[in-house]
Order: structure tokens, then C-alpha cells, then sequence
């Protein structure tokens, strides 16, 4: 296919953004970073008698997402939609969305794709949550009126070292730690503000470059495909090298025991299938371990950071903030 590039006159940037879930725990922190980078109007779409908090500077459109005209005329003019929900939220939820950006001639879409690498066959696959996502994927292109970008930025680091041993293994509040096969199996993993700050600066690109001249990084680059994106490559050793460093503890103060990932994984699997969402998380989080190494996008794809001109951050600082977290219950108020 020929390179296409901007035309003089043309509108060649993200102007109007809408994001779904702008207080949610993903969401405050791409408000965030998009108020920060100050490029777009911000439209935050949600809930008819919801009582979600939204962030100052932004404009709030209430709707049902059952009365779909409603829901294409708040949508009407946006350039882009970024939707975050939680995995528990109604699957038809993010379909209306995807058919009202359709209808509105909404040209790019972020569906709720935060997380592994799946374009990858095998690692989407064998977890039925990542699985799932694909037909949100395959309706936007099958619609035809927008385009879809995936955010890869694997597990979001803060949130799972310090949201319970069905995590990354780890119990802050009980200094114990679950060790998956001997834990040096490294993966990719992403802070909530780095997350933030990747979709706030992607959506900040040009649109198309300017000439054959134009080296720069544009959004068409990304279109129905995945940006890569990571804070660490770390293995669960590694995380808590830095537990123990931030706490001031020692090894005998913690107690570690040690699981086969394999194990681990179908455990989880059998949980799930008997009716316990919590064996969905411990699959989930198993998978990423695996020794084939699936779950550290950084090495099998590559990062896209300095494309988006992401900073390098500081293991420790995000580690101290889990642990406060974990300590102080924030994570308990969702849903951890």
C-alpha cells in the first residue's frame, strides 16, 4: 500500500476526544495526561444516574447506553473514543459503544484493550478473557468507519504488586510471597501513569505525515494494530528485591513459598470454570509468567516509548506507592 500523507489545508490532529470510564482506574490517569498535554477537547461520556467523579476541565455528556441515538448524537463530532471499563462490565456495553462511534463517523477508537500482547495467537488464546476482546477488534473493522489501536502495556505494576497474592504473587499486608517456579521469569509491565501518558501523547501524534521528508512517528502508523509500551522487564525476584528495599525488611521477615506456574495456570483455569471469579485473575496473571516467555513484550516486540516519548521510570518509587496502596486499602475500594 502507498504512503499517505497529509494534504495541505487538512485536519491532520486529534482535536475532540471522548473517553468512557474518565474516573475509573485506568481513566483518571489518561485525563490526566491529556489535560496536561493540553491538545484536545475532552468529552467524558457516562452513565445516566451514575456517580462517578469527574475531573474539572472536561465536558460530561450523560447517556443510557441502551438509547443508541443518544448515544451517536454525545458522540457526534468526537475524532477519537477511548473506552475503559472494568472486565465485569456488561460484554454488550462496549458493543453499543463501538456501533454509536460507527454511526457517528467517530474515525479512531481505543477500545478496552489495556494489557497483553494480543495480536499475539497463542497467549490470547489460551487465557479466555484476552480471547475475548478479539471481537471487538474484528467489529470495529467489520463497520468500517473507524480504526482501533491497542494499548499493549501488559500489567498495570502498581495496581497487581500490591492487589494480592492472586496477582503477582505477593501479600503485602502479610509479608508473604507465592514465587512461580523459582520467580526469575522476567515480564513486561507498566505504571498507571505511564499508561496514561502513552495514550495522551499517541493520540497527540499527527495523523498522517506531512511529505516523504516527514520521519516523525504518526497515528496512522498504529492503525488496527497494538503500540507497545512498558515501564520494567521484571521477574517476580526482582519485584521483591525491591518490597524488601522500600519496607526496610529482610528476607526472614517474609514468608515465600513456591508454585509451579503450569500448575498455577490450570488451578486457576479449574477455579474459574467451578464459579470463582478469582481463579479468572490467577490464570490470568499465571499465563504471563510462562517460561516461553510471552509476557515480556519488551524483548518479543520491541517498545514503542520513545516513539511516544515516554520517560524512564523508577522501580522503587512504584513499588513504595504499592505498598501504600496495599497498606492503606486503596486497592480494596477496587475491587482488589
Amino acid at each position: 500500500m502507498a504512503q499517505e500523507y497529509a494534504t495541505r489545508g487538512s485536519k491532520n490532529h486529534i482535536k475532540n476526544v471522548a473517553i468512557v470510564g474518565a474516573a475509573g482506574y485506568s481513566g483518571k490517569y489518561i485525563v490526566e495526561s491529556l489535560l496536561r498535554n493540553g491538545n484536545q477537547n475532552i468529552t467524558a461520556i457516562t452513565r445516566e444516574g451514575g456517580t462517578s467523579q469527574i475531573p474539572s476541565g472536561i465536558t460530561v455528556k450523560k447517556v443510557k447506553y441502551d438509547d443508541h441515538p443518544a448515544l451517536v448524537e454525545a458522540l457526534r463530532g468526537q475524532d477519537a473514543i477511548i473506552i475503559t471499563m472494568g472486565v465485569r462490565a456488561p460484554p454488550d456495553q462496549q458493543t453499543k459503544l463501538i456501533e454509536a462511534a460507527a454511526a457517528a463517523n467517530v474515525p479512531w477508537i481505543l477500545p478496552n484493550e489495556f494489557g497483553n500482547d494480543n495480536a499475539n495467537e497463542k497467549l490470547r488464546n489460551d487465557v479466555a478473557v484476552n480471547a475475548h476482546k478479539t471481537q471487538y477488534r474484528e467489529l470495529i473493522e467489520k463497520l468500517g468507519k473507524s480504526s482501533w489501536i491497542g494499548i499493549c502495556c501488559g500489567f498495570w505494576y502498581e495496581f497487581s504488586l500490591g492487589g494480592g497474592e492472586n496477582c503477582y504473587g505477593f501479600d503485602i499486608k502479610n509479608r508473604s510471597v507465592t514465587l512461580f517456579d523459582d520467580g526469575t521469569h522476567p515480564i513486561s509491565t507498566s505504571t498507571l501513569p505511564q499508561n496514561g501518558r502513552a495514550v495522551a501523547n499517541l493520540l497527540g501524534l499527527k495523523i498522517l505525515r506531512d511529505d516523504e521528508n516527514d520521519k516523525s512517528p504518526c497515528l496512522s502508523d498504529f492503525k488496527n494494530k497494538f503500540a507497545y509500551i512498558g515501564s520494567f522487564v521484571v521477574s517476580q525476584k526482582d519485584m521483591l528485591d525491591s518490597v524488601l528495599r522500600v519496607t526496610r525488611t529482610e528476607m526472614r521477615d517474609w514468608k515465600v513459598t513456591r508454585e509451579p506456574t503450569l500448575e498455577r495456570f490450570q488451578r486457576g483455569n479449574e477455579m474459574l470454570k467451578a464459579g470463582d471469579y478469582a481463579g479468572m485473575r490467577i490464570g490470568l496473571y499465571a499465563r504471563n509468567f510462562f517460561p516461553d516467555g510471552l509476557g515480556n513484550h519488551a524483548a518479543t516486540r520491541g517498545l514503542d516509548n520513545d516513539k511516544l516519548g515516554l520517560p524512564k521510570e523508577d522501580l522503587d518509587e512504584f513499588t513504595s506507592i504499592s505498598v501504600q496502596w496495599a497498606l492503606d486499602g486503596t486497592l480494596e475500594r477496587y475491587g482488589q
